[in-house]
This record gives C-alpha cells, structure tokens and sequence, in this order.
C-alpha cells in the first residue's frame, strides 16, 4: 500500500523535508509515504479566495491516482488517537487500495476534493502551520505503523 500524502505548499524549509523524510524512509515498503505536493494558488488582494482554493484543488485531483481512498485533513473531520489511526492504517491495508491524504492550503481544502473524500480526519483543533503537518502527519502514520506491529517506537 502506498499513503499518498497530497499537500498544497511546495519550496519548504530544510527542517520540514528532513523531518518528513525521517518518518517516511522508517517506514516500510508494505506502508509506503509518498508526498505529492501541489504548488499553492497565486493570493492577492484582488484574487478571489475561492478560485484559489477551486484551483488547488483541480491540481490535488489530478495528483491523485484513480480508485485511491482518499482521507480528507479537514477541522470538520473525526479526530483520531493513535490507537484509532492504528486501527485505520489497518484497514486501509485490508481495503487493497492506496491512500490519500489530502491537506488543503492556508484557506482550507476546495468543496468539491471535501465531497470526494471516503472520509474525514481532524488532525487536531490547534491550527498548525502548514509546513509543520506534514511533520505531524508522517510521524502519526510512522508512531500507528509501530502500534499495530508491537514496535517499542509507540510507547
């Protein structure tokens, strides 16, 4: 299984690629991390924030290959501990498709890529910078991996 991890933001600091990548090489082939990341839309004062956030999501669409699950990071969504995202992670693994992880840009994911999710988790009620989720999310798919396989990492 591959968890895709779509991200709108692109060109992020050293700290954010080194962080991901840590937990994503940790993990092993059967739960493979890929980050497929979507360049953000152009904001200015005379952009409208919804055709931004519509173009956003047309390119997430697009980065996300036909009959993956996909799993929407939305406030709205289901908050999960660690041992709920351990029970996900599995199965997602029985489901035999690969996964997608959607995190929207600054203004949020775009209606319709909210409307195509099979389901929605709440990473947390704080707002985090958008650099520091993926971070967030890689580490939680790594620490649910070591929960559903007895890995002392989880404790």
């Amino acid at each position: 299984m591959q968890i895709f991890l779509v991200s709108v933001g692109h060109k992020m600091p050293g700290w954010v690629t080194q962080g991901y990548q840590e937990y994503a090489r940790r993990l092993p082939r059967e739960c493979e991390l890929v980050l497929k990341e979507v360049a953000p839309g152009k904001r200015s004062k005379s952009s409208s924030i919804e055709r931004v956030i519509a173009e956003e999501g047309d390119k997430m669409t697009a980065k996300i290959p036909v009959g993956t699950h996909r799993v929407a990071l939305d406030l709205k969504g289901r908050p999960w501990s660690t041992k709920e995202l351990a029970g996900a992670l599995s199965r997602w693994q029985s489901l035999g498709q690969n996964i997608a992880l959607l995190v929207g840009g600054p203004d949020g994911l775009a209606e319709p890529v909210l409307a195509s999710a099979n389901e929605s988790w709440c990473l947390s009620n704080l707002t985090f910078p958008h650099p520091l989720v993926r971070v967030v999310v890689a580490e939680q798919i790594y620490r649910a991996w070591s929960l559903s396989r007895n890995h002392p990492y989880h404790r």
